[in-house]
């Protein structure tokens, strides 16, 4: 039953008045269906609809927890600090370490915060001292968990500046909310949902021998996605579905850099690929 220290992610707290309107307003995820106990996935995007920084977000005695990248931290107060004008809200960092729990047991101690990005429940993020009487794993560890799960982390995984949050599934664990209005960059990725045209997703990689990430996946000698993450034979990569759906209906095969390999949807997503040769005109990613 182990956790780890994370020591490239790092902590801001916005507190305040408005900090509720604030944040609302800005991010994708709806704060109203936050609870206590939890970390729930979220972003805060262009206004054309792509991620500028992907966090987690949680609650704190007056205002909230983002729980992010430590390169991106400066970056993402700096951001914030441009739209908060007039509010009543304090953006400021916080040096508490970051732990990874898992395991249904970890996941449910004191203090602990549950990891909505994963679907069963049994894995939690801790701030502040490391958990007493578990045992102790190294990062590696934590990220093949995170790896094998297919959830993706900004900056570690994928630049955000290219990537919309359908890329990144975060439209199938909650991360976006279409019902609670207006955020920057929703009218572009409610114009995705609504229309169905989100193409490139995140999907499960096996192969037959070690995989590299960055390099490309290829079906009948065209590149239909990217290898992002990966441990040893195993990872995940952003492919194109109507590319992969039509290379199945052909019975061609994937590769990459020469190795076998096939792509499955993560249990917990709920997309399902197109029919094949499916129009792909108006496609945003």
């Amino acid at each position: 039953m182990p956790y780890a220290q994370l020591p490239e992610r790092t902590v801001l707290a916005v507190t305040g008045d408005d900090a509720d309107h604030f944040l609302q307003t800005l991010v994708t995820a709806d704060l109203d269906q936050l609870g206590a106990a939890e970390m729930r996935p979220s972003a805060l995007l262009t206004p054309q609809g792509k991620i500028l920084f992907e966090f987690l977000i949680g609650r704190i005695d007056g205002g909230y927890r983002l729980d992010c990248a430590q390169v991106a931290a400066a970056g993402l107060t700096k951001r914030l600090g441009l739209y908060r004008l007039r509010s009543k809200v304090a953006i400021e960092p916080d040096a508490t370490p970051v732990f990874g729990l898992w395991d249904e047991a970890n996941a449910a101690l004191t203090e602990s915060f549950v990891d909505r990005r994963f679907p069963d429940g049994d894995v939690a993020r801790r701030y502040g001292n490391a958990p007493a009487g578990i045992e102790a794993a190294t990062t590696d560890d934590y990220h093949a968990l995170r790896v094998a799960a297919g959830i993706a982390e900004a900056e570690t995984d994928y630049a955000g500046s290219d990537v919309f949050p359908h890329d990144v599934l975060l439209d199938q664990n909650g991360g976006v909310s279409f019902k609670k209005g207006c955020f920057v960059g929703q009218e572009v990725v409610s114009r995705m949902q609504h229309r169905g045209t989100a193409r490139r997703r995140l999907m499960l990689l096996a192969g037959e021998r070690h995989l590299t990430p960055g390099a490309n996946i290829e079906a009948g000698g065209k590149t239909v996605g990217t290898v992002l993450a990966t441990t040893g034979a195993d990872g995940f990569g952003f492919v194109r579905i109507d590319r992969l759906a039509d290379m199945l209906a052909k019975g061609e095969m994937l590769s990459s850099d020469g190795v076998p390999l096939t792509a499955t949807i993560p249990p917990w997503a709920g997309f399902s690929l197109p029919e094949p040769n499916q129009a792909a005109s108006g496609t945003e990613a």
